[in-house]
């Protein structure tokens, strides 16, 4: 057996640690360097580095390079104490390894090799909530409710999302099967995938019917500012006459504080949007609003639930407090802190969390989260569909339309119908009619436009004035 001999001296440990305070100082830290000898006790008062401690490290590590049932090399050893550091802090800081560092930075570009699948959980399986345009899963046929029972062979009942996630990620042509139960096929089936570079749009947007608008923000990416007012410039476009907005933050874990910033300033005219507190020098900032409201004022609602946290509690605290937006959902996370990610090697980085973050009214939402005005939870909605009647339109001998518009028989309604938003997405729903209620209340407060009779719309106001007299 080799004699265990300690990998540094108690100088040298000092050094060591004092070292790595070299990458805080890129976030203004500055860590004092020790002036006392070995033979001194450091006070951690004065922030110096506790030499009794260090000592009582140094014999822990000591005894598992000599006793733990297996070998382990110092680096290994070194790294699982940073971690233990770092976890024991709060759990949102971590020490990142390189494919965590590699992860992390993936998140924020947006940029990744994969499926191109926007997926959740539902009874324990994964369930595809969208395939993303022009990626492997549109080409390959996966659809909106497919449900993946296995993935690569592995079954995914009971697997952690982030775990299912990481199996459909890889490296660009590689390739995965998907084993998939879809409504209407009465055998599950495979497809085989063939990973490719997917790039992630933060936002999307759509018009939910002609002068409402809706707008999806996934998560805050590094551009997701400029891709909220870029779609929302397109929904304007496609309907000039948009009547309101509704921002969909629900299920977005965060991301990049100054996104969220940048998104809540497309909202506000002016003020304060949030501001942070720490211990740090930089560690107090404060974010405010730029001039300008790209849309102008018009009523915008704002879906939360409990998995927006972070960022989108950011922008949900702001327009809030700011009486831009009526909240609808139910209480969001309550993550209210700031993470700080900073480099100590090539490929390695650890992420603190450095500030707490404040609403302009100076509400923490850290551990209580946003609390929407008004709470609508999801539910699975069902619309009272009557059995298929007779209308005007399929009676024998029937007179047509007087503006010569066309016919509406239970026929076409039956092949027009499409799913109620409330059977689909019942939180929406509800949100749209709240925005439609603005519209009608804000429209009815308008003065009331003059409106001309029957008989002058007819041209018969003359035979009407002489028949009079």
């Amino acid at each position: 057996m080799t004699k265990f001999r300690p990998l540094v001296s108690i100088t040298a440990l000092l050094a060591t640690l004092q070292f790595s305070g070299l990458a805080f100082a890129e976030s203004d830290v500055s860590i004092e360097e020790p002036a006392v000898s070995s033979e001194q006790g450091m006070s951690q008062d004065d922030g110096l580095l506790p030499l009794d401690d260090l000592r009582m490290f140094t014999k822990v590590y000591n005894h598992i390079r000599q006793g733990y049932v297996k070998d382990i090399s110092d680096r290994e050893l070194l790294e699982y104490a940073i971690k233990g550091m770092l976890a024991e802090l709060d759990p949102h800081s971590s020490y990142l390894d390189s494919d965590r560092f590699a992860k992390l930075q993936v998140n924020t570009s947006g940029e990744f090799g994969g499926l191109g699948i926007e997926v959740g959980m539902e009874d324990g399986f994964v369930k595809v909530v969208s395939p993303m345009d022009d990626t492997p899963a549109s080409r390959a046929g996966v659809q909106a409710g497919d449900l993946i029972i296995k993935l690569a062979g592995k079954p995914v009942k009971g697997m952690a999302l982030s775990d299912a996630v990481e199996l459909m990620r890889g490296p660009k042509g590689s390739e995965v099967v998907l084993t998939i139960i879809r409504d209407g096929v009465e055998q599950p089936f495979d497809l085989t995938l063939t990973r490719d570079t997917i790039k992630v749009a933060s936002v999307r947007s759509r018009m939910l019917e002609p002068g409402y608008g809706y707008l999806r923000v996934a998560q805050f990416q590094g551009n997701t500012g400029d891709q909220v007012v870029e779609q929302i410039r397109k929904l304007k476009k496609d309907d000039p006459r948009l009547k309101g907005l509704i921002l969909d933050l629900r299920n977005n874990p965060g991301g990049v504080l100054q996104a969220s910033v940048a998104v809540a300033d497309a909202f506000l005219e002016e003020g304060l949007i949030v501001y942070t507190e720490g211990r740090l020098r930089n560690g107090e900032q404060t974010y405010s609003a730029k001039p300008g409201d790209e849309i102008e004022d018009l009523p915008l609602i704002v879906l939360i639930n409990e998995g927006s946290a972070s960022a989108s509690e950011i922008v949900a605290g702001a327009l809030q407090d700011h009486r831009r937006a009526v909240i609808v959902g139910t209480d969001s996370f309550g993550k209210g802190s700031v993470q700080t990610v900073i480099p100590i090697a090539k490929d390695r980085a650890i992420k603190m969390t450095t500030a707490l973050y404040y609403t302009p009214g100076g509400r923490s939402i850290q551990a209580q989260g946003i609390k929407p005005d008004i709470v609508v939870e999801r539910a699975k909605v069902t619309a009272i569909n009557p059995q298929l009647r007779t209308t005007e339109a399929d009676l024998d001998g029937h007179l047509s339309n007087g503006n010569g518009g066309k016919e509406n028989g239970s026929a076409e309604r039956q092949a027009n119908a499409e799913p109620a938003l409330v059977e689909t997405d019942n939180q929406l729903a509800e949100a749209l009619n709240l925005l439609k209620g603005f519209t009608v209340f804000g429209e009815r407060r308008l003065p009331k436009p003059a409106v001309a009779s029957t008989a002058q719309r007819l041209g018969l106001a003359e035979t009407h004035a002489d028949a009079a007299q």
